[in-house]
């Protein structure tokens, strides 16, 4: 089913996991798809495949999104994922890594709207990766709930304001996705893997989801299958915000 045929679509945070899953079915949709990241091996290896762009783009850089909607046509859709976790007691919590983690969840996909709203087709979406952490009480993520709480609150309003452009506006809410995900909270490797094994067994469905089912659903909720769903966030988590 060629769902996006003749539609363009830019995913940030699409070199990998989710972003990188997500990329790849639109391709194989028949859209035109643009992906960011800063991994330059990574960049190089989903450029090459067809239907995908790749653009070096640091979305905690307060200058990037001008210079990305500078290099990119115009869009039907945007999906808004580029990401990262902070994980520490609220105790040990620093400026530095509120600096980090807000810069990148929050300021990024905030600015990056600002900058390629005028790029974005009437009648498109923008989707926004936010996160079941929003739902629960989780040990040692004050600062990245947070984040992810500011993007739902986010998706709302920008729903509201674009919503006269017939433009939809929705979050994805992934809950335990099998990524390195983990690994890029720059904690030690033990301590990433206790945290996967506590999580775990907190799925309903005993396992954690694959960026492919996450993919399932993003490109679901682009599609004109969606047309009516706005201001919404769609949770994908095996069940875990049921707890």
């Amino acid at each position: 089913m060629a769902r996006f045929e003749g539609q363009t679509v830019l995913v940030t945070g699409g070199t990998s996991g989710i972003g990188r899953a997500t990329a790849e079915r639109l391709a194989t949709e028949g859209a035109t798809v643009f992906v960011t990241g800063t991994n330059a091996e990574r960049l190089a290896e989903v450029g090459a495949i067809d239907g995908i762009t790749a653009i070096a783009n640091d979305a905690g850089d307060p200058a990037a999104a001008k210079a990305l909607a500078e290099q990119l046509p115009d869009l039907d859709h945007l999906f808004l994922n580029a990401g990262f976790g902070v994980f520490a007691p609220h105790n040990a919590l620093t400026a530095e890594n509120f600096a980090a983690q807000m810069d990148v969840n929050v300021r990024g996909p905030i600015l990056q709207v600002a900058a390629l709203s005028d790029k974005l087709k009437d009648g498109g979406s923008v989707l926004i990766t936010t996160s079941i952490v929003q739902h629960m009480s989780m040990d040692a993520s004050s600062l990245y709930t947070a984040s992810k709480g500011a993007m739902r609150s986010y998706v709302r309003v920008l729903a509201r304001e674009l919503a006269p452009r017939n433009i939809r506006v929705n979050g994805i809410a992934p809950g335990p996705i099998g990524t390195d995900f983990f690994a890029r909270t720059g904690m030690p490797e033990e301590q990433t893997s206790a945290m996967a094994e506590r999580v775990a067994p907190q799925v309903p469905l005993g396992r954690f989801g694959t960026p492919e089912e996450i993919a399932n659903v993003a490109t679901f909720m682009m599609s004109k299958e969606a047309s009516y769903v706005t201001g919404a966030d769609f949770t994908v988590d095996g069940g875990m915000a049921m707890h």
